[in-house]
């Protein structure tokens, strides 16, 4: 059944300002899809949105438990609705927000993916420099280690988001907020290599291209997609695994856990929680505290492992 036309409206106020606070891409469709879901069944239900109560919006998040939906999408959707119905306060539509009084569900706690130092060192060096595609390799992955930067973050860089004096990279991340992010000598040396040797085989010219244009290609010469930093992450993590006699840190390996193993080794190496909060471009310092786990957790492994009476 599709919404009735004051749901419709009211997702559509909805959408406009989703994009006025520019919030991600990916993030505006999962909400989208979220409040259409709940304004179709609120349309079956006969419910329009100055009708639902705090008892609707519950029976509409037990639905989803009953479909066996996993915690994490429930709460994205409740999410999603008290946008939906703050929406509809603003506009003067009703006096309250019901969806403020829902409870989120628990997620179940999952520790990051994190390399050993030792790890990626084995897998970034497994790269190597005989063609343009290696060429380009190093460079992303030196990069994405060195930076934490997230898939999305790396196929968004130009040419013109390096700078090489000041040994820092401009990025675009999450809501279109620009950070500045040091980088280290072997992420930048990586990088002169392929903007002088892979870059300009890949684009077809020899003198590179303008400031503007993306700055990792693929062999056709367009923009990677976070789906090609995926997949030849996998094929050099299989590789190095092989190399390693199937070590298993490298198993599952994926851009974010390069990001992950980033803020871990700098909290191990004594880098302040804050700095990595900004270095990541997290927007609340809750978010990044997932790191003080991680090293809670080894510290522990090493505690059990070493102490005679542990």
């Amino acid at each position: 059944m599709e919404p009735s036309p004051a749901w419709q409206e009211l997702i559509d106020a909805f959408h406009a300002q989703l994009r006025r606070q520019a919030v991600a891409a990916n993030t505006q469709r999962a909400y989208g899809a979220d409040v259409l879901q709940f304004a179709r069944w609120a349309s079956a239900h006969a419910l329009e949105p100055a009708s639902v109560d705090v008892r609707a919006l519950r029976r509409f998040a037990a639905s989803l438990s009953e479909e066996g939906r996993a915690p994490a999408t429930v709460a994205r959707k409740l999410a999603a609705l008290r946008g939906l119905v703050g929406v509809d306060v603003e506009r003067g539509g009703r006096e309250d927000n019901p969806a403020e009084l829902l409870t989120t569900p628990k997620r179940p706690q999952h520790l990051p993916h994190v390399l050993k130092a030792d790890d990626v060192a084995a897998l970034l060096d497994r790269i190597g420099a005989s063609t343009p595609l290696q060429l380009r390799d190093r460079a992303l992955f030196e990069l994405a280690y060195a930076c934490g930067l997230r898939a999305h973050e790396l196929v968004s860089l130009t040419v013109s988001s390096l700078d090489f004096d000041a040994e820092l990279v401009r990025v675009e991340g999450k809501g279109s907020k620009t950070r500045l992010v040091p980088t280290g000598e072997h992420a930048l040396a990586a990088l002169e290599r392929y903007l002088s040797r892979g870059r300009p085989a890949l684009v077809g010219i020899a003198d590179g291209s303008p400031a503007q244009a993306p700055l990792f290609l693929s062999k056709s010469g367009r923009a990677l997609q976070t789906s090609d930093v995926r997949r030849r992450l996998r094929l050099w993590a299989r590789r190095a695994a092989a190399e390693a006699d199937g070590a298993s840190a490298l198993t599952g390996t994926h851009p974010h856990s390069l990001r992950h193993s980033f803020a871990t080794h700098l909290l191990e190496g004594g880098a302040d929680l804050r700095v990595i909060q900004e270095l990541l471009g997290h927007a609340t310092l809750s978010t990044t505290q997932v790191y003080t786990r991680v090293e809670s957790a080894r510290l522990k492994s090493a505690y059990a492992r070493a102490h005679p009476r542990a």
